[in-house]
């Protein structure tokens, strides 16, 4: 009778169901603050490079007030987003509402000029403009997804909701990513100029009603500008 030898028993068994479970299900450490600290420093100072006319008058005000936040929200979570609380949450959405208040009066200043004919004498001073308001677009969106989806930095950090709001491809796939990825503000700042530039989802899927139309929101006013803007400075330029 032939022997069959059996498998050594410290040869471990590759199952799928031995994998672990992905950090964005998970209880995890909270995201470091660097990224979304640098992006909202970057659109504060878009901002105060616009011309005084489209500016919120006294233009100096949002931008204060919109440091000022940013100061106690470094306070509270100085290295790590890791702190519970209502009041600096409360704060992070006036500070993202005061970046999209100020950069909408100024994209509905400059519209409105292009279509009076007010705006736009010079083609480079206009595609700088544009331009800067256009990026500021696109930080001030993603910061919307990142503190909206899931219910924010803090709420996945402890996985306190299953069911995501942005399907990222890591997640419909994980076995393509490591076992500590989650998204961070570096994913949904992509997913923001993706959806700016192809006025569309990507790879990344809104899967709530809100998420969806935030997305067409931001598609719309990008459209709206880059199209205005552009075709007001090829005007100029002929």
């Amino acid at each position: 009778m032939t022997h069959v030898p059996h498998a050594p028993h410290d040869e471990p068994e590759h199952h799928p169901e031995h994998r672990p479970l992905p950090a964005w299900l998970r209880v995890t450490r909270g995201e470091t603050r660097w990224a979304s600290t640098l992006a909202v420093l970057t659109a504060v100072g878009l901002q105060w490079a616009l011309p005084e006319r489209l500016s919120i008058h006294p233009e100096w005000l949002l931008p204060a007030l919109e440091i000022a936040l940013m100061v106690a929200l470094i306070a509270g979570n100085p290295v790590r987003i890791e702190r519970a609380s209502q009041l600096y949450r409360l704060a992070g959405l006036v500070l993202i509402a005061c970046i999209s208040a100020a950069n909408g009066w100024s994209a509905v200043r400059l519209v409105v000029g292009l279509v009076r004919g007010q705006e736009g004498a010079d083609a480079a001073a206009l595609l700088v403009t544009g331009g800067g308001i256009w990026l500021t677009n696109v930080i001030v969106f993603a910061l919307w997804y990142w503190e909206w989806d899931r219910g924010g930095p803090v709420a996945r950090m402890q996985a306190t909701r299953a069911f995501p709001d942005f399907l990222f491809p890591q997640m419909q796939s994980p076995e393509l990513a490591p076992p500590h990825w989650e998204p961070a503000f570096p994913d949904y700042l992509y997913l923001s100029f993706t959806n700016a530039t192809a006025f569309s989802p990507t790879d990344v899927m809104p899967l709530n009603r809100w998420a969806k139309m935030l997305m067409m929101v931001q598609s719309a006013v990008s459209l709206l500008t880059v199209v205005l803007v552009v075709a007001r400075a090829v005007n100029i330029l002929k």
